[in-house]
């Protein structure tokens, strides 16, 4: 089970890069960061169609990204929700006492009457 979290790790980090990827492959409006890949080589990947297949593409991989921050953040609970050290020591219980109290001795000395 040790290897779970790191493996959820890793795969978050690979959709974040092909996110990042993907938006910028992306061809807006106005021609920003999808130009500097080249115009015409997200056409020739995806054909005709690039800005439909390349939106589908980002709202999965956005969908991707919010459930495996989810599982993520919901194993890191589990994992800490055990007792901590401080708690342990403050559940335990005292030791029994074995020794009464000893209350004070009486002394028969007589008390002066006037």
């Amino acid at each position: 089970m040790w290897f779970i979290l790191p493996f959820l790790t890793t795969c978050l980090v690979i959709v974040c890069l092909l996110m990042i990827v993907v938006v910028l492959m992306q061809r807006p409006k106005s021609e920003g960061l999808g130009a500097a890949f080249g115009g015409g080589m997200t056409d020739n990947l995806f054909g005709a169609e690039t800005t439909n297949v390349l939106s589908r593409f980002t709202v999965w991989l956005g969908g991707l990204f919010f459930l495996l921050t989810l599982v993520i953040s919901i194993l890191y609970v589990k994992r800490s929700s055990g007792e901590t050290a401080v708690q342990k020591q403050l559940l335990k219980t005292p030791p029994p006492m074995t020794k009464a109290v000893e209350a004070p001795q009486k002394t028969a000395t007589p008390v002066p009457s006037r």
